[in-house]
C-alpha cells in the first residue's frame, strides 16, 4: 500500500521536521486548582480562528486542512481504607493544525489560541508537509465526506461531574471503603476518574462541529487478608467506565441486575450503587479465601457482560483495526491475524453462525459515543462480523478505498488537540440474542461448566490470536446449578476457535456496556476510550487451567 504513509513514518518524518525548524512542541496537561475557573471555549470565537487556519493553509499551498481547538478537562480522586490518597486536576488547551500539502500530511500544534498562534503552526504544518513530499512516493488519497456547515454535539449528561463538588466525590468513595471494611475487608482503594472533551472542528470542506463530551469511571480493589494461612485475596469493583455525567453514581433499582441464584452478585446497568458494590466485594473476597481451587479441563464458559467486553475489545476489537492489519501498526501490541485475503474471501468464519459484531460510534452511554470523529465525519454504525463471517473492519478517510469503501467510517481520533488523529477502535460490541433467554436458562442448560462476572489479568500474542483471560469471580457449574465459588481459574484458546464455539446468548435485556477508559496505541502513546457491549454468552469446550498449579 505505497500510497499511504504510515503513521509511524509520518510521526518520525514530522519529527525530523520539526527538529530542523525549531518549531515549538505543544504544552502538555497542567494542574490547576479545583476553583480554577476552565478556560474560555466559545464557538463563535473558535470559528474565526479555524478561518484563520483554513485560509493560511490554503494560501500557502495546502490541498486540504483541518483544525482542531480543544480544551481537554481531568478530574481524578484517589482514596484508601479513610483517607484521600491523591487529587488531580488538570486542563489542556490548544490547538492542531492538519494540512495535506503536496500530497502528503503535515501536523503542528500550538498553546496559543490566537490568531498569531494558530497563523504560525499553520504555516508550520504546511512546511512540514511540503518537506515530507520528498519522501512520499504517492499521493494521500482521502475518500470524500461532505461539509456539515455549523453543527453541535453534546454527550446526553444530566449532572456534570465537574461541577459536582470534590468533597460530594471523597465522602462518597469514603464511605464505600468504609462499608467494604465494616464486612471484613483489610484494605481497600476506590478511584473516581472524570474527563470532559470540548472540541471544535472545521475544515476547508465546509465543517464547523463543536462537541461536548464526558465521560465517567468509579472503581475500587477490595483485598481480604488471611493471616494464619499467609493468603489474600482481591475483587474489583463490578463497574463500568460510561459516556455519562455524575448521574451514573445515582443508584436507581431498574437498573441493578441480580445475578445468578447461588453468586449472590449485584450487577449494574445505566447507573452503580459504589457502596453495595464495596459491600458484596468484601463479602466475595473473603469467600474466596476458602474457595476451591479448579479442577483444569474442557468447561462450558459462561460469560458475564462486563467480563466478556474485555475479550472482545482484545480479541475483536483490535485485530480488526485497518491499521494493524495492515501492518501500519505493529509496535505497541502487535499487527493482527484477520489479514485482507481472509476478508476478500468472504467467507472467513471469524465466529459460529450466531455471532455479530458491530462497531458503533453511536450507542447511548458508551465511552465512544460522539456525533463526529477529529476528521469530521459523522459516527454510525457497521458489522465487522456478520452471522459469523469477517465483513469489514475499522476505517478512515485515508485507509477506506483499501476495502472497497466510498466513505470513513468515522473512527479516527486523537487524545489531544497536540497529538495528530489516527485510527482508533469505536465501540465494538456483540448482538444480544434475538429470543428471549435468561442467565438463568443458560445456566440450567449447562452440565459442567463455570461462570466468569468481572474483567482480570489476561495476555494475547501479537496478532491479537492466541490469549489466556481470568477474570474478578468465578463460579462452578454443574447439573445446571452454580454450586459455589471457584479460584485459580483462566481460559485459553484462540480467536477463531472461541469464537466458533459461541453456542448461546442471552436476550437484550441482558445487554451492558463494559469499558476500556485507558486504552493504548501507536507511538507516540495515545490513549482512548471505548465502550464493549453484550449479553451473557455461552462457549461451549473451552479449555480451563489453573493459574495456581506449577508446570
Amino acid at each position: 500500500m505505497k500510497n499511504h504513509l504510515q503513521r509511524r513514518k509520518f510521526i518520525k518524518l514530522s519529527g525530523l521536521g520539526l527538529a530542523s525548524m525549531a518549531v515549538p512542541v505543544s504544552a502538555f496537561s497542567h494542574s490547576v486548582p479545583l476553583d480554577t475557573m476552565p478556560a474560555e471555549f466559545d464557538a463563535m470565537i473558535n470559528k474565526r480562528l479555524a478561518d484563520v487556519a483554513l485560509n493560511i493553509a490554503t494560501r500557502e499551498g495546502a490541498s486540504y486542512a483541518d483544525v482542531r481547538i480543544g480544551r481537554y478537562r481531568n478530574q481524578y480522586v484517589f482514596t484508601r481504607e479513610d483517607r484521600v490518597q491523591n487529587l488531580v486536576n488538570t486542563e489542556s488547551y490548544g490547538a492542531g493544525i492538519r494540512v495535506i500539502a503536496n500530497g502528503t500530511w503535515g501536523f503542528a500544534a500550538t498553546n496559543e489560541v490566537t490568531e498569531e498562534g494558530i497563523m504560525k503552526a499553520t504555516k508550520q504544518a504546511v512546511m512540514i508537509a511540503k518537506a515530507n513530499s520528498t519522501l512520499q512516493e504517492e499521493p494521500v488519497q482521502l475518500v470524500p465526506v461532505k461539509g456539515y456547515g455549523d453543527v453541535e454535539w453534546k454527550t446526553p449528561i444530566e449532572r456534570n461531574a465537574f461541577d459536582v463538588p470534590v468533597k460530594e466525590k471523597v465522602d462518597l468513595l469514603l464511605s464505600a471503603n468504609a462499608a467494604a471494611m465494616e464486612n471484613g475487608a483489610t484494605y481497600v482503594n476506590s478511584a473516581l476518574f472524570q474527563v470532559n472533551e470540548k472540541k471544535y472542528f472545521a475544515s476547508t470542506e465546509g465543517s464547523y462541529i463543536n462537541q461536548d463530551i464526558h465521560r465517567i469511571w468509579p472503581t475500587f480493589t477490595v483485598t481480604c487478608i488471611d493471616p494464619k494461612k499467609g493468603k489474600f485475596k482481591s475483587r474489583q469493583a463490578l463497574s463500568a467506565p460510561m459516556g455519562m455525567g455524575y448521574e451514573y453514581m445515582i443508584p436507581k433499582k431498574a437498573d441493578k441486575i441480580a445475578g445468578p441464584s447461588g453468586t449472590g452478585l449485584t450487577l449494574y446497568k445505566n447507573s452503580y450503587d459504589i457502596k453495595e458494590d464495596a459491600v458484596n466485594a468484601a463479602k466475595q473476597a473473603k469467600e474466596m479465601l476458602t474457595a476451591k481451587s479448579v479442577t483444569p479441563g474442557k468447561y462450558t464458559m459462561v460469560l458475564e457482560p462486563n467480563h466478556l467486553g474485555l475479550t472482545i475489545h482484545e480479541s475483536v476489537g483490535h485485530p480488526l483495526e485497518l491499521d494493524r492489519v495492515l501492518g501500519y501498526e505493529a509496535n505497541y501490541a502487535g499487527t493482527s491475524f484477520a489479514t485482507l485475503d481472509k476478508w476478500e474471501t468472504k467467507k472467513f468464519n471469524y465466529g459460529s453462525n450466531i455471532v455479530n459484531l458491530v462497531a458503533d460510534k453511536t450507542q447511548k452511554h458508551s465511552l465512544g459515543a460522539v456525533g463526529y470523529d477529529d476528521e469530521g465525519v459523522a459516527t454510525k454504525r457497521w458489522h465487522l462480523v456478520k452471522d459469523g463471517i469477517l465483513v469489514n473492519y475499522q476505517a478512515i478517510r485515508d485507509q477506506a478505498k483499501i476495502i472497497d469503501e466510498s466513505e470513513s467510517h468515522g473512527c479516527c481520533y486523537a487524545d489531544s488537540w497536540s497529538s495528530v488523529q489516527f485510527q482508533r477502535m469505536p465501540n465494538v460490541s456483540l448482538e444480544a440474542g434475538k429470543e428471549k433467554y435468561s442467565v438463568e436458562d443458560m445456566i440450567k442448560d449447562v452440565d459442567k461448566g463455570i461462570y466468569i462476572a468481572g474483567r482480570g489479568s489476561y495476555s494475547i500474542d501479537q496478532q491479537r490470536y492466541n490469549f489466556q483471560f481470568g477474570g474478578t469471580v468465578f463460579y462452578e457449574i454443574k447439573n445446571g446449578k452454580i454450586q459455589g465459588m471457584l479460584n485459580d481459574v483462566a481460559y485459553q484458546s484462540n480467536t477463531q476457535e472461541f469464537w466458533n464455539s459461541c453456542t448461546k446468548i442471552c436476550d437484550q435485556s441482558d445487554y451492558r456496556l463494559f469499558g476500556s477508559f485507558f486504552d493504548g496505541k501507536g507511538q507516540p502513546s495515545q490513549v482512548s476510550a471505548v465502550s464493549h457491549g453484550s449479553a451473557t454468552t455461552r462457549f461451549d469446550g473451552v479449555n480451563v487451567i489453573n493459574t495456581a498449579r506449577k508446570i
